[in-house]
């Protein structure tokens, strides 16, 4: 499996993130089990932020940030099974003051298996209520001055 590219305009869509199927992603027939297909989605996220230069505990340690899922709408089109090698995609739809608005699809080769529309909530890590994007994030993913 090949590493992801580098991604130096994390506006640019899509960001990509590839992901091998273990046994432990997938349900007694070598399917990927529903619930698999979160994790990989989060861990393109985080990789996407990553990209841009946030560090996901690093921003929860220095800014006082988290982000956190606030709504999630999938559509499972085909299966992916044992061992296959996946793309998950990341590209911004939108963005307000203290939510993102994310578009992923998880791809094997030319074939979309599964395509999802993720809200991001930003909230302060001490009491978990929504704060703005951190000033430098929404520079970096071109979106300052993006009104709630």
């Amino acid at each position: 499996m090949t590493t992801a590219p580098a991604n130096p305009d994390p506006a640019s869509a899509p960001f990509i993130w590839p992901i091998r199927v273990y046994w432990e992603d997938t349900d007694a027939g070598g399917v990927v089990y529903h619930a698999s297909y979160l994790r990989f989605l989060e861990r393109a996220r985080t990789e996407w932020l990553r990209s841009a230069g946030f560090a996901q505990d690093a921003m929860r340690q220095d800014v006082g940030v988290v982000f956190v899922v606030r709504a999630m709408q999938l559509e499972f089109l085909r299966p992916a099974k044992l061992d296959d090698e996946l793309i998950v995609e990341v590209a911004m739809d939108a963005a307000r003051r203290a939510s993102l608005l994310l578009r992923q699809v998880i791809r094997r080769g030319d074939t979309v298996l599964l395509e999802a529309q993720v809200k991001v909530a930003c909230v302060a890590a001490t009491d978990f209520r929504p704060c703005a994007l951190p000033a430098l994030l929404a520079a970096r993913i071109g979106q300052q001055g993006v009104r709630a």
